[in-house]
């Protein structure tokens, strides 16, 4: 069988090969603590739970429309104004099976070959992936020296006729950074100035910490709302990642579009996971102030933890559940007989020797970092904190 060069293209998810790595080995009984999937460790809402199972028994499992249920569509416009004062109509949302798809649907609709994508990394693992698909090319802008913040002018040197998108993630996956209102309305006023398109993904939105606020781009600046898809979902503050529903609302024009393209890949999303989503956008909000609890706590608790190890450095986060570790102080060095040559090899002896599993930064274009996940629970932090220590200590 000839494979398409798309595929041969393709990189499988860092990610999801932590994760299943470190299930494997727990299924051979190896005492794994795994820091890689971004995954809370609570149980989905009860009104989830129960919106779902009324679903099931009323016998809500047969196809839906192909952008979701009417009345998910309407609760997803309830949300977005009552949260952020917007106005968007149900015809403008688009519901998908989870954020990710509808990601790769709106840069579908908006790039062709050869169009060029601004990224700002470290970047989620999947958004230049999505791009080649789209065959188009990733321009990345590299955060790292300006605390994780892109800088404006950098951004305005990158833009040149191709240009089509600039994808901002904000609480950020893998840095934990929040983007403050000056970059934001930079940027949207760059989009309007030169016709770009901003895939906005907030999937993170509800999860920030201590003084830091979560700014909603097109409410900062409505002047940019018909260069704006904004892409949102239930998985992470509602602790629904296996549900699978995501939302993108944005102008007629490619919300139509991108609902006609998931009528082809996907059809609908499950029926009965929209109403779960559903239950959990109407009656939730007291689970989630009770899970932000939870992972500011645990926040802490790593940060404090982190702050008193050998060779790493890191940039407080303010939003989501990760810290990038800078481990480039730890390369070269040896465990035993193996180098820790790069932060790839950093990941394998640590998760051989010291059976904790996190996620290397080369995979978010951070090289010499590691992402680490602090949505698990208190014990299992204390004791993979203890774990990556000790480790750092028997480098020599």
């Amino acid at each position: 069988m000839i494979l398409s060069e798309r595929a041969r293209r393709l990189e499988p998810s860092a990610t999801l090969a932590v994760v299943a790595k470190a299930k494997a080995m727990k299924r051979e009984g190896k005492p794994v603590i795994s820091f890689g999937a971004g995954e809370p460790d609570f149980n989905s809402p009860e009104s989830a739970l129960r919106y779902g199972k009324e679903a099931m028994d009323a016998g809500h499992t047969h196809y839906t429309p192909g952008t979701g249920i009417p009345e998910l569509r309407e609760a997803v416009c309830s949300y977005y104004k009552d949260r952020f004062g917007l106005e968007y109509a149900p015809g403008d949302v688009v519901i998908g099976a989870g954020a990710k798809i509808l990601l790769y649907e709106a840069l579908s609709c908006i790039v062709d070959p050869g169009d060029e994508v601004i990224v700002f990394a470290p970047a989620w693992v999947s958004y230049v992936e999505q791009i080649r698909l789209c065959e188009g090319k990733e321009v990345i802008i590299d955060t790292s020296e300006t605390g994780f913040i892109p800088d404006l002018d950098i951004v305005r040197k990158a833009i040149t006729s191709r240009t089509r998108c600039i994808m901002i993630n904000s609480p950020n996956n893998p840095t934990g950074a929040v983007y403050d209102e000056k970059t934001l309305k930079g940027l949207a006023s760059l989009a309007v100035e030169h016709d770009i398109t901003i895939i906005y993904d907030e999937i993170y939105e509800q999860l920030v910490y201590g003084k830091a606020k979560h700014h909603q781009i097109v409410a900062l600046a409505p002047e940019a709302r018909d260069n704006v898809i904004v892409v949102n979902g239930v998985s992470k503050a509602y602790a629904m990642t296996g549900w699978r529903i995501g939302y993108a609302m944005g102008p007629s024009k490619v919300m139509s579009k991108i609902g006609s393209l998931q009528g082809h890949l996907t059809s609908n999303p499950c029926s009965v996971a929209q109403y779960a989503a559903l239950g959990a956008l109407k009656e939730a909000h007291d689970d989630i102030v009770t899970m932000h609890g939870h992972f500011s706590a645990r926040r802490e608790l790593i940060l404090k933890l982190l702050a008193d190890m050998p060779l790493i450095k890191f940039v407080e986060p303010e939003g989501a559940f990760y810290v990038l570790m800078d481990v480039r102080e730890a390369l070269g060095k040896k465990q035993g007989d193996e180098v820790i040559s790069d932060d790839i090899s950093f990941c394998q002896r640590l998760l051989e020797s010291s059976y904790v599993a996190m996620v290397p930064g080369s995979a978010f274009y951070a090289p010499g970092h590691i992402r680490v996940s602090y949505s698990n629970s208190t014990e299992d932090i204390t004791e993979g904190m203890r774990r990556l220590k000790e480790f750092l200590e028997s480098l020599a």
